[in-house]
């Protein structure tokens, strides 16, 4: 049986991933220590190995890359096949799961969208989203656009666009995501015959 690599050597594996997110992120030192609130003095010590990581330090680095703990510091498998996901609460309502282990430009998600209400609070943030609805019903609000999708229905939009979304008839509806934070875009070898919307599709 493989021997399984020591507490140090596993710590000594932090820096060079760190390293590799960022720059897979495209995010400046700057722009980090702002999502974090973690100094850049502190962010570059970790990054170069000067600076012991810490579960203080690496649960908002983890969230500002959207990426599992794990992810960061490389926790060996330990012999069991299935993976574990983490469903976390999202801000407004709701729950999000995790579905994409490794780091990388594209990051998928399972939600469960509660109802939030009929005002709609819209937000905007960098990216590029795609949305399909596996069940129940969703309202989507985007920019001048307000849609009803159902299950089997897409939605892909700029994230900078204000958006918001809910439930469209009060019970909670469950959609994949796949999100790019620096507006990759998945890519599609067949696409639809007929398109109902420029921003909606049958799936």
């Amino acid at each position: 049986m493989e021997k399984p690599p020591s507490h140090q050597a596993v710590l000594d594996q932090v820096a060079p991933r760190l390293r590799r997110l960022r720059a897979q992120s495209g995010l400046t030192l700057a722009a980090l220590s702002e999502a974090t609130g973690i100094s850049k003095s502190t962010l570059s010590r970790l990054e170069s190995g000067q600076r012991r990581p810490s579960l203080e330090l690496l649960l908002p680095l983890a969230g500002a890359y959207r990426v599992p703990l794990d992810d960061l510091v490389g926790a060996p498998e330990v012999g069991d096949p299935r993976v574990r996901l983490t469903p976390r609460s999202m801000s407004g309502g709701g729950t999000v799961v995790p579905l994409t282990r490794s780091p990388g430009p594209l990051q998928a998600f399972k939600m469960l969208i509660p109802d939030r209400g009929a005002e709609p609070d819209p937000r905007t943030h960098e990216g590029y989203e795609w949305l399909y609805v596996l069940d129940g019903r969703l309202r989507l609000v985007l920019a001048e656009h307000d849609l009803v999708l159902g299950p089997g229905e897409v939605a892909e939009f700029d994230t900078r666009l204000p958006h918001w979304f809910t439930s469209a008839d009060g019970r909670p509806v469950e959609i994949l995501s796949l999100f790019g934070r620096q507006g990759e875009r998945m890519h599609v070898r067949a696409k639809p015959r007929q398109v109902r919307h420029p921003m909606r599709q049958e799936g």
